[in-house]
């Protein structure tokens, strides 16, 4: 979590005399790096934003190339700026503005799960990931662009009577190793035939759960925690036990451990790799107690790694590669990280994973050929992963013009600050309500996704996640910066 606020220190660089500074050409670059950080305490540039490029501050100041280099580069050894391949040198966000997390979740006993009807309206709006869902502004960016010539050439290679045919149970191969291949780039070497192509990440968690649990069951969660993984359960008729999350490090491995001493758990749902809402990142300490927990209390473990190529620098191993008693039930799909739309998500369920090939016979039967050899196609030439490098750019800078954004708001506020995935968890003071607030700001026309959302328990009233999946254009700004006047106050 930070507290929103300056924290950059204004540097005077003294001449050799200890009288002012130095003028000498030797020393010039010292000049620059003093303008450009009195230039970002005085938010000239606002965390986020670029700086002046290499060559206008060349012309602008009248320096060579190289000692404007060694001046930014002196800048980001210090943390202050950050330099993004073909981008440029961008405003970093500081480390001494980092605070910890003061709200935790409550250990309850299991209980049946009841989703508040809201998220149903929230998601009716397609606005889980903006606040403003009708705008739809914008082009198709070249990566979608590719994506979708690579699904027309599939389509167009139809041959004979192909179309009244259905696609293998398991999906298509060419699609299964591709997806096997960019796997054992992350640390995971698991085979295609361990691999279930579904219908996007949501349908891969439900058939993992009909698979290890019976109704009746206890499911552990993260809380605060992704609402889609209640809705399954409610459905399912399974009971909850919510465990105490970190915004930082994930799960509370030592709450879970109370939990399973105290009733008995048939699984555990846990995202490692960023986790929404507030983008958390499990430490490898965290994922290897947190597997010999699994085989002390016969727990299967469903891992959620949707996020994980949301990465804003490498992609981290997932929980799936420490796996060695094959407890470990891996879900993903390309909607975080590609599109949407798609709908193509994958499985691999460990001692489960014939079960859970027989359960998507009854749930989904097949899925399209076409579809999956156009991705299949899309990663094979290399477009898949030219994608994910420039995401990384512009999540990164829409996650930082996001946060400058918030430093306008209460000194009270509270914001993660995640590595990856595509949201914040904005933690404000106590006397606010954001589920009261949901119907203010709607009649304004912005929707906001209120933190008791993402519990069962009613818990995170003062919370609510913010998506920075979105360029944040002047109508989004706008919006963002209205939420303090239609904010609830109790």
């Amino acid at each position: 979590m930070i507290e929103i606020g300056s924290g950059i220190k204004k540097i005077i660089i003294m001449g050799t005399d200890g009288r002012g500074p130095e003028m000498g050409a030797d020393y010039r670059y010292r000049q620059l790096e003093s303008w450009l950080l009195q230039g970002i305490e005085e938010q000239r540039w606002r965390l986020g934003e670029r700086l002046p490029s290499i060559r206008t501050l060349c012309q602008e100041h009248s320096l060579s190339k190289a000692t404007v280099q060694h001046a930014l580069q002196r800048l980001e050894a210090q943390g202050l700026v950050e330099a993004r391949p073909k981008s440029g040198y961008f405003v970093a966000l500081q480390p001494n503005a980092v605070k910890k997390p003061v709200s935790r979740s409550r250990i309850e006993a299991p209980r049946p799960v009841s989703v508040n009807e809201l998220l149903l309206d929230i998601m009716g709006r397609s606005a889980a990931f903006d606040l403003l869902p009708d705008l739809h502004a914008g082009d198709l960016p070249p990566s979608i662009v590719a994506l979708n010539r690579s699904i027309g050439r599939a389509l167009r290679r139809q041959k004979g009577d192909d179309y009244q045919y259905y696609d293998a149970p398991a999906g298509d191969i060419g699609l299964r190793e591709q997806l096997s291949l960019h796997s054992a780039r992350r640390g995971w070497a698991v085979p295609p035939d361990q691999l279930c192509v579904t219908s996007g990440c949501q349908h891969a968690l439900f058939l993992a759960l009909m698979a290890c649990c019976e109704r009746g069951d206890v499911v552990a969660v993260e809380s605060p925690g992704f609402y889609g993984v209640l809705q399954l359960l409610e459905q399912l008729e399974l009971r909850v036990v919510e465990v105490p999350t970190s915004v930082e490090t994930g799960m509370d491995i030592e709450a879970l451990e109370e939990v399973l001493e105290r009733w008995k758990v048939k699984a555990c749902i846990v995202s490692p790799a960023f986790a929404t809402p507030g983008g958390a990142l499990m430490p490898s300490e965290s994922k290897s107690r947190l597997l010999a927990l699994a085989e002390r209390h016969d727990l299967a473990v469903i891992e959620d790694d949707i996020y994980a190529d949301t990465a804003l620098g490498s992609a981290p191993d997932p929980l799936k590669a420490m796996d060695r008693d094959d407890r470990v039930i891996l879900c993903s799909s390309f909607s975080k990280s590609l599109s949407r739309d798609l709908r193509l998500g994958w499985v691999s369920g460990a001692r489960w994973h014939d079960r859970i090939l027989r359960l998507k016979l009854v749930t989904q039967l097949a899925s399209s050929r076409y579809l999956q050899q156009g991705v299949a196609d899309y990663m094979a030439d290399g477009s898949f992963a030219s994608h994910l490098r420039r995401q990384r750019n512009e999540l990164r800078e829409r996650r930082d013009r996001l946060i400058a954004s918030l430093q306008a708001w209460s000194t009270g506020l509270r914001v993660s600050v995640p590595l990856g995935g595509l949201a914040v968890w904005v933690e404000l003071p106590t006397s606010f309500d954001t589920l009261a607030s949901y119907p203010k700001a709607l009649e304004e026309g912005v929707v906001i996704t209120p933190g008791p959302l993402f519990s069962v328990s009613g818990q995170f009233r003062n919370c609510l996640r913010i998506s920075y999946a979105h360029p944040w254009d002047a109508r989004r700004t706008a919006a963002l910066n209205r939420l303090p006047e239609l904010f609830v106050q109790l």
